[in-house]
């Protein structure tokens, strides 16, 4: 009688449960930005079609963040921001770039944010904001 003991399977199945389970919540990576509300267009799908926008984030305290590299929840200096820019646009040029800041960062920090993918060989910038109808935009 040729029978296929299972328990050790279900054993390890429960085990990676369990794992996946506890690792699940910590693998949720961004900053955290409140996004200023705008009736904007939403960004083209033909821009990231091919490959992932790089996107310049801006948080609360003015601190920088760029979505390049394996610490993305780390603030970064403008001089490392500006290198790891340039190499990205310089390999692939028709990338969408954008920035992130939120809506309580004083105007300047996003300037600079801006002179910075400028200068790293961005030629069209565009802004990330949270949706907002035409009707809720007249009573902000």
């Amino acid at each position: 009688m040729a029978e296929i003991n299972v328990v050790p399977y279900i054993d390890v199945m429960l085990v990676l449960l369990i794992i996946f389970m506890v690792t699940a919540p910590l693998l949720t990576q961004g900053i955290k930005v409140d996004l200023p509300d705008a009736a904007a267009e939403p960004l083209d799908p033909e821009l990231t079609r091919n490959n992932d926008p790089l996107i310049l984030s801006v948080d609360g305290a003015g601190l920088l963040y760029l979505n390049v590299g394996d610490n993305e929840d780390r603030p970064r200096e403008p001089r490392e921001i500006l290198a790891l820019a340039s190499a990205v646009l310089r390999q692939k040029p028709q990338t969408a770039v954008l920035v992130k800041a939120d809506q309580s960062v004083p105007y300047g920090r996003v300037v600079t944010a801006m002179v910075l993918l400028q200068r790293a060989g961005a030629e069209k910038l565009g802004f990330l904001t949270d949706p907002v109808e035409l009707q809720d935009l007249e009573s902000l």
